[in-house]
């Protein structure tokens, strides 16, 4: 066997060696937040790659209120598609699974829970464009659909399919020990050390009817983080962030229209605004809520052109609390600005343009005091007599005076009125 042969043999081996004995073995990814766009494609590009590096496991730790139903559905279709089996794990103590979680849990090949967790509470509540309730019938349809998603996840894995169900239409919630007991849960486990222990050796039945043995002792446990981008999706995300990125985009831009060549709130305004409506773009919005946000910035800004004795700002403001009430337009309280952001934000933006327009308005009122519209009512001597024209010395200048009648020299005289030829109207003080 020649040198150059025995070479292509070694290389050859490595080459089918070196992928197996280099693979991660166990992935593990960390969902602390709620289910939308940016979490379900943190989970789906973790499935990805545990598929692409030929993973033994995917562990998703995952402490969730809930969340969109669009993004939810993603990440199962994602979930029952994967080559690598994918588990979910309620974790740490005092997590929970609830909603579009526990849809989650079930679509996966192994639902673990730690001590001190819950899951369930599935009832979908569906909500019309302008964020209120539907009604009996079509709230009945989403029941039913939601129902049957998750007994055909059960069923498919196995799983108390009564319980399943009443998490959705009863909306029940179970904790580690019932759902343990209830034939829910693969097992509880309180650590990685547990988890691992727990499952390995385990032979699963995947979603297709495949059976896989999980080979899992020593083999270490990999943490996907979470991407740069995906860090700050999730941040400008948060509802109480996007809401105050744009009622300051708004004030922003509302200062730059109001004072033109200021520049500085102009440019903060429009990067707090762009940033708003890309976080909005994450969010459930409810354009209603929207559209009473940017109907309260007109309110505010009619009142200084139209004397409404406050109506029109009364009007601002209820406008604003209103539909920063409505603003997201979901049953997810972790997904909806707290209250305790939005009252505070709504009535001090309210009660700063309430104070610019009152301001405003009584500069406009406010008599001329420049130009020569500004002489109008002040006081001065007569030069000359007047008779009925003559010499006045009004505001520490010399005019040309007239007036009905006479007026002696020496005599204190009033600016009534300016002639188009600069001449003063006056008469006697």
């Amino acid at each position: 066997m020649t040198a150059r042969v025995r070479k292509k043999i070694v290389f050859l081996v490595l080459g089918l060696c070196l992928p197996a004995l280099c693979r991660a073995a166990i992935f593990k990814i960390t969902v602390d937040a709620p289910i939308h766009p940016v979490t379900s494609e943190y989970i789906r590009q973790a499935i990805s790659r545990a598929d692409a590096e030929h993973a033994e496991l995917l562990v998703i730790a995952i402490n969730t209120p809930g969340g969109l139903d669009t993004s939810m559905r993603e990440i199962i279709e994602k979930i029952l598609s994967a080559r690598t089996p994918v588990a979910a794990w309620v974790s740490p103590s005092g997590a929970r699974s609830a909603s579009a979680g526990f849809f989650i849990g079930m679509a996966c090949d192994l639902f673990v829970m730690s001590p001190g967790t819950n899951t369930g509470a599935a009832h979908p509540v569906g909500l019309s464009l302008t964020g209120q309730g539907l009604d009996q019938t079509m709230s009945e349809k989403v029941t039913q659909d939601a129902a049957a998603y998750i007994k055909s996840l059960a069923e498919r894995r196995g799983r108390n399919v009564t319980m399943a169900e009443d998490a959705v239409r009863k909306s029940l919630s179970y904790t580690e020990q019932e759902a343990m007991k209830g034939g829910l849960l693969d097992g509880l486990a309180g650590s990685d050390r547990e988890l691992i222990a727990l499952l390995a050796g385990k032979t699963i039945t995947r979603f297709n009817g495949d059976k896989v043995t999980l080979h899992l002792q020593g083999q270490p446990i990999v943490e996907i983080p979470l991407s740069g981008r995906q860090k700050f999706l999730l941040t400008i995300a948060h509802p109480n962030l996007a809401y105050l990125l744009l009622i300051l985009g708004l004030l922003g831009l509302y200062f730059e229209f109001a004072h033109p060549g200021a520049i500085l709130p102009g440019v903060l305004g429009g990067i707090c605004l762009f940033l708003a409506f890309f976080a909005l773009q994450i969010l459930p919005v409810n354009y209603a809520g929207l559209a009473l946000i940017l109907l309260a910035i007109l309110f505010f800004i009619l009142e200084v052109k139209i004397h409404t004795h406050g109506f029109l700002s009364i009007g601002g403001v209820l406008a604003m609390l209103i539909g920063s009430i409505m603003l997201i337009r979901t049953n997810v309280p972790e997904l909806k600005p707290s209250l305790n952001i939005i009252i505070p934000v709504a009535l001090g933006i309210s009660l700063v343009f309430s104070f610019l327009v009152t301001i405003a308005a009584r500069a406009l009122r406010k008599k001329v005091q420049t130009g020569s519209e500004g002489l109008v009512g002040e006081v001065g001597t007569a030069r000359t007599d007047l008779d009925p024209e003559g010499r006045v010395f009004v505001h520490g200048e010399l005019w040309r005076g007239k007036t009905e009648g006479s007026i002696p020299r020496g005599a204190k005289v009033r600016v009534v009125g300016i002639e188009t030829n600069l001449t003063l109207k006056v008469v006697k003080e």
